[in-house]
C-alpha cells in the first residue's frame, strides 16, 4: 500500500530533497518577483473593474471620479511599498508583520496580525482562482458552466505545483507572469499611441450600453460614501504587498537588499498597469454594472440573464487590439493564467507564517516541519483545503468573495507600521550617531505616515464593506485568534506539566516494586515470547492474566498451561458480560489502589502483519487495551511483537522502496557532487 502511494507521490512532486540542499531553493530577484508579487501584479485584472462596478450605482456620470480614485490608490501603494522597504531591512528573518507587531506591540497585537494575514491568504487563493475562472470563461463556455469544479481543480493543480518546492514552482510561474506584464504594457502603449497619435476612436464592446443607475443624483454624504466604497474596492490592488516582507528568507543574499528591490519593482509595475487600464477604460467607454442583467441597457432594453459581463481588462483589450485578434487572445490567456498563479503569493506566505506560528506554539507543530521537497507541505495543504471550501460556499463568484477581501491585509498593514514607529523610537533612545539618527527619523516618518494612511483606509473599508461581507473576514480572524490562543494555552500547560523539577518527585523516585502482567488469550508462540521477555525484566511480581470470555477456551488454556508446567502463575478474570478491556483495566487499577508506589508493567503480545487488510483482522483488543491503559497513572505498557510471514514480505518491499530511484535520478547524479548554491549577489 505504501509503495502504491509512494510512486505517484514521487511522480507528482518529485524526488525527496536532503536538508542540506535547502540553499538550492533560494530565489534570485527575477524568480522572486513572479513568486511573491504575482498577486498585486495580477490584481490589476479585477481591481479597476471593482472601482467601476461600485461607481455604476450612481450611473455613468460617476465614472469621471475613477481617475481620482486611481490616484488615491497610487498614493497608498507608494506609501505601503516605502513603508515595507523599511520592514524588510529591519526584520529580515521572515516573520514580517507578525514579528514586527509581536516585538513592538506585544503578543496580542502579533496574534491579531497573524489572524488577519491567515484569513487574507486564504481569500487571496479563493479570489484569484475565481477571477481567473471568470476571465477564462469569457472564451470557453464550459468553464462558465462549471465554475466551481474548474476552480477547485485549479486549486488542486496549484497545490501540487507548490508541493514540488518554491524554486521549481517559481520557474513555472515566471513565464506567464512576465508574459502578462509585457502584454498589459503593450496594450497600454498601443492604446495610448492609437488614441493620442493616430487619434483613433477606441470603443469597448459595451461602449454603446447605458447604465440604469440604482441611485440617481447622489450628492453630499451619500456620494462621499459611494466614493469611499469604490476606493476601498480599488485597494484590492494592494493585496499581497506584505508577502515579500514575510518571504525575505527565501531570497538569495543579500536578502534584505534583494527583497527591497523586488518590492519597489513590484510597486512600480502594479501602479503603472492599474492606472493605464483605468485610463484606457475611460477612453474606450467601458460599462460595468453590479447587476448587469437589469442595470445594463442595450437598444432600450435590459441585456437579460443570458448576458455575460466580461472583465474590464478584456473589454479594454478588445478596444485596443480588436476582439478575437492574436494579441487579444494572448492577453486573455495570460490574464487567466496569471490570475490562477497569483494565488502562489499566498502559497508562499501562508505556509511560512504557519511555520513561524507553529514554532511559537500558536499552531500545531506539524506546520513547522518541511516536507519531502523542503516546502512546508502541511501548511500548503491546509491553505488549499480552506480556499477550496470558500470557493464551493461562494460558488467561485469573485464579486461576492472580494467583499470579504482587503480587511485582513489592512489590519496587518496598520499594526505593522505602528509597530515600526515604536521600533524606531526604541532605537533612537540609544543611538548617538548623527547620520544613523537622521536615517532612523526619516524611516520613522515614512512608517508613521504609512500607519496613519493605512489606518484611515482600514476604517473606510470596515465602514463601507462590513454589511457587504467584510464581517465574514472579521469572523474568520476572531476564529483564528481564538484557536491559536487555545493552542498556545494547551502547549504552555503541557510544557509546564512535563518540565523537569529541581526537587525529587514521584516521577523520579524509584518505585518500591514492579508488578508485571503478561496478557494471555491463547498459549502460542507470541505468548511464549512475551513470557520469556517478562522473565528477563526481573520484576518483583510476575503473573499471566487471562479474561474468561468463553469457559471452554479458558479451561483448555488452563489445562495446556499446567501440562507445559509454565512457572508463571496464571490468573483468570471472570467477565459475565464477555468484555475483555474492562476487567483488565479494573484489575490494574485495583493493584494501583492497593500499592500506590508500585509500578505496574502490562506486557501485550502482538502480531506483526504485512498487509493493511490484515490489521483489520488482528490486534484490535490490544489497541483498545493500550488506549485505555494510557490514561491510568503508574502503568507502563509494553508490546512484544511477533513477526508473521507477511511482515517479512513487507520488509522486502520496504527495502526495495529504499533502493528505488525516481525517474531521472541517475541522470542527475549523486547529491554530494551537485553544484553548490552561488553566494554572490543577484
Amino acid at each position: 500500500m505504501s509503495k502504491l502511494t509512494d510512486v505517484p507521490k514521487r511522480l507528482l512532486i518529485g524526488r525527496a530533497l536532503r536538508s542540506d540542499r535547502l540553499g538550492e531553493t533560494l530565489l534570485p530577484k527575477r524568480i522572486a518577483l513572479p513568486v511573491f508579487a504575482s498577486d498585486p501584479l495580477s490584481s490589476v485584472a479585477y481591481a479597476p473593474g471593482e472601482v467601476l462596478l461600485v461607481l455604476s450605482i450612481a450611473g455613468v456620470s460617476a465614472y469621471h471620479f475613477s481617475p481620482w480614485i486611481a490616484l488615491a490608490v497610487v498614493v497608498l501603494m507608494f506609501t505601503v511599498v516605502a513603508s515595507y522597504r523599511q520592514n524588510v531591512h529591519a526584520y529580515p528573518s521572515g516573520g514580517g508583520d507578525y514579528e514586527v507587531a509581536t516585538t513592538n506591540l506585544g503578543p496580542k497585537a502579533g496574534l491579531t496580525v497573524a489572524s488577519a494575514l491567515l484569513v487574507d491568504y486564504v481569500l487571496t487563493v479563493a479570489v484569484s482562482i475565481s477571477s481567473g475562472v471568470e476571465n477564462l470563461g469569457s472564451a470557453i463556455p464550459f468553464v462558465v458552466e462549471n465554475k466551481v469544479l474548474v476552480a477547485v481543480s485549479m486549486i488542486v493543480l496549484l497545490t501540487l505545483m507548490n508541493l514540488r518546492g518554491v524554486r521549481e514552482s517559481g520557474k513555472l510561474f515566471a513565464i506567464p507572469t512576465y508574459v502578462f506584464v509585457t502584454a498589459v504594457f503593450t496594450m497600454i502603449a498601443w492604446g495610448a499611441f492609437r488614441g493620442l497619435v493616430l487619434d483613433d476612436d477606441l470603443k469597448a464592446p459595451t461602449a454603446g450600453f447605458e447604465i440604469q443607475a440604482e441611485h440617481q443624483g447622489l450628492a453630499g454624504f451619500a456620494l462621499v460614501f459611494l466614493l469611499l466604497r469604490a476606493f476601498s474596492s480599488g485597494c484590492a490592488a494592494l493585496t499581497g504587498v506584505e508577502a515579500i516582507s514575510n518571504g525575505v528568507p527565501a531570497f538569495r543574499k543579500p536578502k534584505s537588499k534583494n527583497a527591497a528591490t523586488t518590492l519597489a519593482l513590484m510597486g512600480l509595475l502594479a501602479v503603472t498597469m492599474f492606472c493605464g487600464i483605468i485610463g484606457l477604460a475611460m477612453a474606450s467607454d467601458v460599462r460595468m454594472a453590479e447587476n448587469p442583467a437589469k442595470d445594463l441597457v442595450h437598444d432600450g432594453a435590459p441585456v437579460g440573464d443570458s448576458y455575460v459581463q466580461d472583465p474590464v481588462i478584456s473589454q479594454v483589450a478588445a478596444a485596443v487590439f480588436g476582439d478575437g485578434t492574436f494579441l487579444f487572445v494572448v492577453l486573455a490567456a495570460a490574464t487567466a493564467l496569471v490570475l490562477f498563479l497569483a494565488a502562489n503569493t499566498a502559497y508562499n506566505g501562508f505556509p511560512l507564517l504557519g511555520s513561524i506560528l507553529a514554532q511559537d506554539r500558536y499552531l500545531p507543530r506539524q506546520l513547522h516541519t518541511r516536507g519531502d521537497r523542503l516546502a512546508f507541505s502541511n501548511g500548503i495543504v491546509l491553505l488549499a483545503g480552506a480556499a477550496a471550501l470558500l470557493v464551493v460556499v461562494y460558488g467561485a463568484d469573485s464579486t461576492r468573495l472580494i467583499q470579504l477581501y482587503i480587511v485582513g491585509v489592512f489590519v496587518s498593514f496598520t499594526l505593522s507600521q505602528t509597530g515600526m514607529v515604536r521600533h524606531w523610537n526604541r532605537l533612537l533612545r540609544t543611538e548617538r550617531d548623527a547620520d544613523r539618527r537622521r536615517h532612523m527619523k526619516r524611516s520613522r516618518a515614512i512608517n508613521a505616515f504609512g500607519a496613519f494612511f493605512t489606518g484611515l483606509v482600514l476604517v473606510v473599508v470596515l465602514v463601507t464593506k462590513f454589511t457587504h461581507g467584510a464581517w465574514v473576514a472579521l469572523l474568520g480572524m476572531v476564529i483564528f485568534y481564538a484557536t491559536m490562543t487555545a493552542i498556545r494555552r494547551h502547549y504552555d500547560r503541557v510544557a509546564e506539566e512535563i518540565s523537569a523539577p529541581e526537587e525529587p518527585t514521584d516521577d523520579v523516585v524509584r518505585p518500591s516494586r514492579v508488578h508485571s502482567i503478561v496478557l494471555v488469550s491463547k498459549l502460542h508462540r507470541p505468548t511464549l515470547r512475551a513470557l520469556s521477555y517478562a522473565k528477563l525484566m526481573r520484576s518483583d511480581t510476575l503473573e499471566a492474566l487471562s479474561v474468561n470470555v468463553d469457559p471452554t477456551e479458558t479451561k483448555a488454556l488452563k489445562d495446556e498451561w499446567d501440562r507445559r508446567g509454565i512457572d508463571v502463575p496464571l490468573k483468570v478474570l471472570d467477565s459475565p458480560y464477555r468484555e475483555v478491556t474492562r476487567p483488565v483495566i479494573e484489575y490494574v487499577k485495583g493493584l494501583r489502589r492497593e500499592s500506590p508506589r508500585e509500578a505496574v508493567s502490562v506486557i501485550i503480545p502482538e502480531y506483526v502483519v504485512g498487509h493493511w487488510y490484515e490489521h483489520l483482522l488482528h490486534n484490535q483488543s490490544a489497541l483498545r487495551l493500550k488506549g485505555r491503559l494510557l490514561f491510568t497513572p503508574g502503568v507502563m505498557v509494553t508490546s512484544v511483537p511477533y513477526q508473521l510471514e507477511s511482515s517479512e514480505a513487507a520488509k522486502k518491499r520496504a527495502r526495495r522502496r529504499q533502493e528505488w530511484n525516481a525517474p531521472g535520478a541517475v541522470r542527475r547524479g549523486p547529491v554530494e557532487k551537485r553544484a553548490k548554491e552561488p553566494t554572490g549577489k543577484d
